[in-house]
């Protein structure tokens, strides 16, 4: 079992009553080792740290180090050769980009989340979630990054106004090379310098919970990036990823991957999952590239990849990790999630780990992400042939607590934006949107969305520079960000819409194989008596008199949301807001008869 707290051990950590700082650092393959800074004018002669016994731990105290002092550590290897000065594994804060020594800074202190804030991480909550890249989500005219004070100003107030419940964050731990979007990070304890200090950092996630918004971030234990000052070949020795390239080097991103199955890695990793969640106070961890780490032949031809102690493609060591983090996690910080990033059916990733599961509480559903998408794209006249696309994720739509994700990475790389996905004239293109957004928000599972995409930005995302904010004045735009926020707000106070996310008896079928129509409709419940009838029309014809089939207790439906109203961009077509009796028809039940508008989707109360 990994020490969950070692980042209050390893570091760089002020003594009581100013009496300098402590340093401790793992580099059990070296022959010497001495800290450098402002503190000795850079001089690896000046504070030579002592090896603590036979664990390779090193240690010593600069009497007149203090608060915000840089500082890297000198080390020799075996062979007498110096290292390049690397940054501390452990710091709290470094140096702004392209620099990179760490910086002395204080422990934050243990921040439990509310009752409130735990009630709404729950399986049964509604969850929305929106998915943002700091660095580019608004910037300065000069290029300059908004600093975590400054996003507090509008972000949380932004999300809130949308009925977002929760905010992510992609990964905010200090990172080289800004083009990796932070997703190959050195700072697994430090957050980036490109956005403020640990304490900024804190005063948001403040700001955002007084603001009924929750705060998760995207965590990288996948891999690291090999720059010479991080942790790479940290003692002369591969000391925190394995040594074989078979196993530690990931040929798809050029990164190393950790020694999961050594002690003080998992330590290191552990650690830093409880730093996140315990000392930011934040709900939860998006744990990015699990599929990666579960598979010892992720992204490897044969001859390419050990087996496992039994002859196996999966990795012992990182599942055991992953099951060790989600307990510790769960011991230690009531209430926060985690959510995997997993792109294959390895199962029970989100089953606990006394029923064999991985611990995780959500998983994104990739499968579903990709299906609707190709349907989508799909000019209408096609979608018939491709109908299954928009069913066959309910076929395994329970098997995992799913999240369903539209994020950073369906708008990059040329895969357009998600308008841009969209098919037809411009009017074509801004209705399948709408429809489509409502067919996801009445899908079982929990929701996220990519900044831009609430104004329905028409290009791909670019991480140099902000968001095309002027677009979402336009009327069209700023049509689509009513219906966001209206659909959040129905999805939220509608317990039918949310509380059995993750459970079948919350999904019933009543339309699922009107392929000529391209018509889809479902009741959503709640197990305690409350129904929503959800219809989606992917074609741009009207289907006037479209009789719908209901529970045989059914006395009346009332229209609630419709993505054709005027109000979002749309042509109105629909059924207004009065209650439609539901008819009894000898021998074939309880039904409704629908006017169902182009290339939209109907949210019905069920009375």
């Amino acid at each position: 079992m990994a020490y969950a707290h070692s980042f209050e051990y390893f570091g760089a950590h002020s003594l009581a009553n100013g009496d300098g700082v402590r340093f401790s650092v793992w580099a059990p393959n070296a022959s010497r080792v001495a800290v450098v800074g402002d503190f000795n004018h850079w001089n690896s002669n000046d504070h030579v740290l002592t090896c603590q016994g036979d664990n390779g731990v090193w240690q010593c105290v600069v009497g007149h180090a203090k608060l915000g002092d840089r500082y890297k550590f000198h080390v020799t290897d075996r062979a007498g050769r110096a290292l390049p000065l690397k940054a501390d594994p452990y710091a709290r804060a470094a140096e702004f980009r392209p620099a990179t020594a760490s910086i002395v800074a204080a422990l934050p202190p243990k921040r439990a989340l509310s009752a409130e804030r735990q009630r709404a991480n729950r399986r049964d909550a509604a969850i929305s979630i929106y998915e943002l890249h700091a660095g580019s989500w608004k910037r300065h005219y000069d290029g300059r990054f908004y600093s975590w004070d400054e996003l507090s100003e509008s972000l949380p107030q932004y999300v809130a106004a949308l009925g977002f419940t929760h905010i992510e964050l992609m990964p905010v731990s200090e990172y080289p090379f800004d083009g990796s979007w932070g997703y190959q990070t050195l700072g697994m304890f430090a957050p980036s310098a490109r956005f403020g200090s640990p304490e900024s950092l804190i005063r948001f996630v403040d700001v955002c919970h007084a603001h009924g918004v929750g705060v998760i971030v995207d965590w990288v234990p996948a891999h690291f990036p090999s720059d010479a000052h991080g942790i790479a070949n940290f003692d002369g020795t591969a000391l925190y990823e394995y040594a074989d390239p078979k196993e530690g080097f990931h040929r798809d991103w050029n990164t190393l991957i950790y020694n999961f199955g050594r002690f003080e890695v998992r330590d290191f990793l552990v650690s830093s999952a409880v730093y996140w969640v315990e000392r930011f106070g934040i709900d939860g961890l998006r744990v990015d590239a699990v599929a990666s780490m579960l598979y010892r032949d992720y992204s490897r031809q044969a001859g390419e990849w050990i087996p496992n102690a039994f002859g196996g493609r999966e990795n012992l060591e990182a599942i055991s990790l992953f099951k060790e983090i989600n307990e510790t996690l769960g011991t230690l910080c009531p209430g926060a999630m985690t959510i995997a990033e997993e792109s294959t059916a390895f199962p029970k990733v989100s089953a606990p780990t006394y029923d064999g599961g991985l611990g995780f509480h959500f998983k994104w559903n990739m499968g579903w992400m990709n299906d609707t998408l190709r349907y989508a794209q799909e000019d209408p006249i096609h979608r018939r042939w491709h109908h299954n696309k928009m069913t066959f994720g309910l076929a395994y739509a329970f098997s995992e607590n799913f999240v369903l994700p539209l994020s950073h990475d369906e708008v990059v790389h040329g895969k357009h934006s998600i308008l841009g996905r969209m098919p037809g004239d411009e009017w074509q293109r801004f209705a399948n949107l709408r429809a489509y957004y409502g067919f996801m928000w009445g899908h079982p599972g929990k929701k996220l969305l990519f900044m831009g995409q609430e104004f329905a930005q028409p290009g791909e995302w670019n991480h140099d520079v902000e968001l095309p904010w002027p677009l979402s004045n336009d009327s069209k735009h700023a049509g689509v960000g009513r219906l966001i926020g209206d659909l959040n707000r129905l999805y939220r106070d509608n317990s039918a819409l949310h509380a059995l996310d993750c459970d079948a008896r919350g999904f019933q079928w009543l339309v699922g194989d009107d392929e000529s129509q391209s018509v889809f409709a479902w009741l959503r419940l709640d197990g305690a008596g409350k129904r929503m009838l959800v219809v989606s029309n992917f074609t741009p014809m009207v289907r006037e008199n479209y009789r719908i089939a209901l529970p045989s207790d059914a006395t009346a439906v009332r229209e609630l949301l419709n993505t054709d109203s005027a109000h979002y961009g749309g042509s109105n077509v629909g059924n207004l807001a009065a209650p439609i009796m539901v008819a009894a028809t000898e021998g074939k039940g309880r039904s409704v008869t629908l006017t169902v508008p182009p290339l939209a989707t109907l949210f019905l109360s069920v009375e």
